[in-house]
């Protein structure tokens, strides 16, 4: 895909044409970007368990990780070098990993400690015997893990705006986790979580709880922040002195990092989305929800997210059916309501496909 694809002035660019949305091998040439930074896990879940399988970032792109928090909280390969098995299968804590296909075990650094009837092998253990070690950053409390050295992101500009929230002291709550399947390519679930311009269209309610008027889209390098107001006398943030946003009424900030994380913070915590790539047509929702004030959850924006979710699946949907047709092919990008949509579609055309 040529950087050309999608011109740099909003105002003369095209959307990205209809087969990028419904060809297998175009599809099959995208898997390449979820090769960066991925979400992991927050800190509250390694809280009940130290030893945390990463299952949705296997189903991302094929590799089999593991968190692990011992004296630090690292990230590792979770295949067992001798003939491939799966380590850890669930969350569960020990002191040590031992696969259960022939008892190899490993120390809660990732490294080789014991073999069953390889007495008699020869240069064993090696190095290739303990399990490689991937890259982790810890955001707010936010744990993300790369396949290889991945796109940098402002985390400390991120970190200025959205700090004040203390994330790291959210708490997990496994009642808010859903796992949605939507028949709609990946691309369309993210390029309609970056634009507030459906909104009155298509979420009444939200619409209710928030000033359209007032929405701001703000991109930066690797991703798109978008704010949304509250309507007056609805809940906000309490915004310390001295903050970017001080004196707003600030209902939500919605954030997104490329290619595929979402993290909406309310004044109630953090709802998080991660979009799952299935095929050209398929693609899954994980929403995992972390508390900080349960009191809040029942208000505002934050407290009618299935409802929105249900209204977001069923739109993309139809688009989806829409890509199909032989009538369309590409559109235009509203230069005034769709600046995430056209940040993420060059984010693509500037990636490397060779």
């Amino acid at each position: 895909m040529s950087e050309e694809l999608i011109d740099l002035d909003i105002r003369l660019a095209r959307t990205l044409p209809s087969r990028f949305y419904t060809d297998t091998e175009q599809f099959q040439r995208m898997m390449s970007v979820f090769s960066g930074w991925q979400f992991a896990a927050h800190t509250s879940e390694l809280d009940t368990h130290s030893i945390h399988p990463l299952e949705h970032i296997e189903a991302i792109n094929g590799e089999s990780l593991v968190l692990v928090r011992n004296e630090e909280t690292i990230c590792f390969s979770n295949v067992c070098t001798h003939r491939g098995m799966r380590l850890a299968h669930e969350s569960c804590s020990k002191k040590n990993l031992q696969c259960r296909y022939h008892g190899r075990t490993f120390t809660l650094d990732g490294t080789f400690k014991h073999m069953p009837e390889f007495e008699q092998a020869i240069d064993f253990p090696s190095q290739s015997d303990n399990l490689k070690h991937f890259p982790l950053k810890q955001w707010m409390g936010l744990y993300f893990t790369a396949q290889e050295k991945a796109q940098d992101i402002p985390w400390e500009m991120l970190e200025e705006r959205l700090g004040f929230l203390k994330a790291e002291a959210f708490t997990h709550d496994v009642r808010r986790d859903r796992d949605h399947s939507v028949k709609a390519n990946w691309m369309l679930y993210v390029d309609n979580y970056l634009e507030g311009f459906h909104i009155p269209f298509v979420h009444p309610e939200l619409n209710q709880a928030l000033d359209y008027s007032g929405y701001v889209t703000e991109t930066f390098d690797g991703g798109v922040l978008q704010i949304g107001k509250a309507i007056e006398g609805d809940v906000k943030f309490d915004l310390p002195l001295g903050h970017p946003d001080q004196g707003q009424d600030i209902a939500a900030y919605y954030l997104w990092l490329f290619p595929n994380m979402m993290f909406n913070f309310y004044p109630w915590g953090l709802s998080l989305n991660v979009v799952i790539p299935v095929s050209p047509t398929q693609c899954r929702i994980l929403y995992r929800g972390y508390v900080n004030d349960p009191a809040l959850a029942s208000k505002g924006a934050g407290s009618i997210l299935d409802i929105v979710e249900d209204q977001d699946q069923w739109v993309i949907e139809d688009v989806q059916k829409g890509m199909a047709s032989k009538a369309y092919d590409r559109g235009r990008y509203s230069p005034t309501r769709e600046q995430g949509v056209h940040h993420f579609h060059r984010m693509l055309s500037s990636f490397n496909w060779e």
